[in-house]
């Protein structure tokens, strides 16, 4: 099995640019990480990685065997799961990658019961609103809200959720309540963005009497982190675009009150992401299966709020 270990971790590496990088998602020493990598060079006889104090890139031999390594684990990955169907106990290790508030509202709550049922199953959970690459990740299943530029994924839909831009009372009473997505696109009001690298500048699509549209929005406030969106909003900061799902509480107390009434934002889609070959996987099947049917449950009590 070492040289199986061996072979994962080159991958990791190859893909994260960074021995660290992959001995943490590997789970093991960075001793370790480079211990494998020797090993292999000293078996293949060549070099796979050129090292330097601040670099690490593969050599053309490396290039070439990283192809071979790929099929290798994915066809270990393909027999463990015929496996797992023919016995009906699925087994082995599943990536999962999701939205932080996605994540931490609906995702993380209802694995522990997926676990119970499948004991034979772990799940690698890891929750961040930047763009993922499923593929060079090695992710299995991903969660997103919106529409994937990657037209080479397959899309399983979950659910419309609906949206509202909305703000605290005494932001409101401060700077007033806008009605209209003409009023907060004259820089009237401060709105909250998400931002992260890559991000298109911010535009928030509005349902308006004429049709979708686009309205230009600034703020002296961003984040990565929708989370902190939804605290700036309670702080009284400015106004936030945020799913019902993630405030559906600060809506129902009162601590966060609707705001652009006559031009709401259109519903967003959630769906799961996965490539052609991770859906022959039953393990990632059944994840999926677990949870499409509880978050759009989930996300039909909260959009009634």
């Amino acid at each position: 099995m070492s040289y199986f270990e061996n072979l994962k971790t080159f991958v990791r590496i190859y893909e994260l640019g960074s021995m660290s990088a992959a001995a943490r998602d590997q789970r093991i020493s960075p001793a370790v990480a480079s211990a494998r990598i020797s090993q292999l060079e000293s078996h293949l006889g060549v070099r796979l990685f050129q090292r330097t104090t601040r670099s690490l890139t593969p050599t053309e031999q490396g290039r070439l065997f990283y192809d071979g390594a790929c099929s290798v684990l994915e066809a270990v990955d393909s027999a463990e799961a015929e496996i797992g169907d023919v016995t009906n106990n699925p087994r082995g290790t599943l990536h999962i990658a999701a939205p932080l508030g996605v994540g931490r509202r609906l995702i993380a709550p209802n694995t522990p019961d997926f676990t119970k049922e499948y004991p034979l199953i772990d799940i690698r959970l890891r929750l961040s609103d930047r763009n993922i690459d499923l593929t060079a990740e090695r992710l299995d299943v991903a969660f997103f809200l919106g529409q994937p530029a990657d037209s080479n994924l397959r899309v399983r839909k979950i659910a419309d959720c609906r949206r509202v831009l909305c703000a605290s009372p005494d932001y409101i009473a401060e700077h007033g309540h806008p009605k209209s997505g003409a009023e907060i696109e004259r820089g009237q009001h401060n709105c909250l963005n998400l931002r992260f690298p890559g991000a298109a500048e911010f535009q928030w699509e509005l349902q308006t009497k004429s049709g979708p549209e686009r309205f230009n929005v600034t703020g002296r406030l961003e984040s990565d982190d929708g989370d902190v969106l939804t605290d700036w909003a309670l702080s009284g900061a400015g106004i936030a675009l945020k799913p019902v799902f993630e405030i559906a509480d600060h809506l129902k107390s009162g601590a966060l009150v609707q705001v652009v009434e006559d031009t709401p934002p259109l519903p967003v889609q959630m769906v799961c992401l996965y490539t052609h070959r991770r859906h022959q996987d039953p393990k990632a099947r059944l994840f999926m299966d677990h949870m499409a049917e509880r978050l759009a449950r989930a996300i039909k009590q909260t959009d009634q709020t």
